[in-house]
């Protein structure tokens, strides 16, 4: 029994030194490609769910592989943009920079455009390479542990060999990710495939297409307000000649639509939230202490300036603002937002038409206005 026994057991020992060599697994041979190889890349988010890391070349994406002819210097591939200096379809070296650089990825910013402001923002798109050894006993499964920056030829050899494959590696961070604001964004990167020495092998290009919403930051934003709550006075001017008393008084306002303001339509509501009903379907400012007399009330319209003209708005009546897309826009900093966004401007008038000032009790007169945005979205 006991020799039993120790039969299995040494039995059972072999097979687990055994088993990792079972799982080692070549990559498969493949030459590079050659030509220009294109990748559109269309996602759409909100920005109060920003997507984790997108993987477009996970690690271990194959380039190309030949364990059979180490001369063909597959091991020592390398990408290279298009300019060092302009960053329209990615900036980073042009030429090979042997660097020995392992575990980091190279950093490569690349232009994004937003459509329908013509905003522009870079976004560092995270590049790099992986090494395939001749045997695995360097590395695991063949793979080279450590990435490398993406402009070097560099890779070190396993047993006096030099690597004998290459794989790519690109991510885009959530932290870059970030940087853009809601609207519909596109930007191109471009990687060419050398090989040693400055040997031109294949062009990459990624179309990126980003639609983003930010449905939470849809605002009414009135750049004299910081909170949006505004204290305004009328600014009536009192003529003593002819005993008259009228005037008009601007707010600057602008809507933000949290889809970079590209929504087909806006509608906006005005409304008299006062205590006291007003006068017709204007709006009213009542005496401190009024009675309710008409002699107690002033009533004054609003007008609204929308894309050169203006719209006189009338008590809790939705006004329909019609090609919110391709109307003029403005740059604001949203108190709210870490970056500069474009909102449609519709300034506000309110205009006090000339009355006597016999027919009106002399003191204080106050009221109260409510403006409500809506979007054509599901949310409000």
């Amino acid at each position: 029994m006991t020799r039993r026994v120790m039969l299995v057991w040494t039995l059972m020992g072999a097979l687990v030194v055994l088993v990792p060599k079972a799982f080692a697994q070549r990559p498969p041979q493949m030459d590079p490609p050659s030509g220009v190889i294109t990748q559109d890349i269309v996602m759409t988010w909100d920005r109060s769910a920003i997507p984790g890391d997108i993987e477009i070349w996970p690690r271990r994406t194959l380039i190309a592989h030949d364990y059979l002819d180490p001369l063909k210097q597959y091991g020592a591939l390398f990408l290279t943009c298009a300019s060092a200096t302009d960053s329209s379809t990615g900036r980073c070296p042009v030429e090979d920079t042997h660097a020995d650089v392992r575990g980091i990825l190279s950093s490569v910013p690349t232009s994004f455009f937003e459509q329908r402001s013509g905003l522009v923002a870079d976004v560092d798109m995270s590049v790099g390479l992986q090494r395939i050894d001749i045997q695995p006993a360097c590395s695991v499964e063949y793979w080279s542990n450590h990435v490398l920056t993406a402009p070097s030829s560099y890779g070190q050899d396993c047993f006096g060999v030099p690597p004998v494959g290459t794989g790519g590696v690109l991510v885009i961070s959530q932290q870059n990710l970030n940087r853009l604001t809601a609207g519909h964004w596109k930007g191109t990167l471009e990687l060419r495939l050398r090989r040693p020495h400055s040997e031109y092998l294949a062009t990459y290009i990624f179309n990126f297409d980003f639609t983003i919403t930010d449905y939470d930051a849809i605002s009414i934003y009135l750049p004299g307000f910081e909170y949006g709550n505004a204290n305004v006075n009328l600014d009536l001017r009192y003529d003593p000649i002819h005993r008259k008393i009228g005037g008009s008084k601007d707010v600057d306002m602008c809507l933000y639509d949290g889809v970079g303001s590209s929504s087909e339509y806006l509608s906006v509501t005005v409304r008299d939230s006062g205590p006291r009903p007003p006068g017709g379907d204007g709006f009213s400012v009542w005496h401190s202490d009024t009675t309710g007399d008409a002699s107690e009330r002033v009533d004054f319209d609003v007008l609204l300036d929308y894309a050169g003209s203006k719209r006189r708005m009338r008590n809790g009546v939705e006004e329909q603002l019609l090609g919110v897309d391709s109307t003029a826009l403005r740059l604001v900093k949203l108190p709210k937002l870490d970056q500069p966004v474009y909102c449609v401007p519709t300034p506000l008038t309110l205009f006090t038409p000339i009355f006597d000032s016999d027919s009106k009790r002399h003191g204080v007169y106050t009221g109260e206005l409510k403006v409500e945005l809506r979007v054509p979205t599901a949310r409000p």
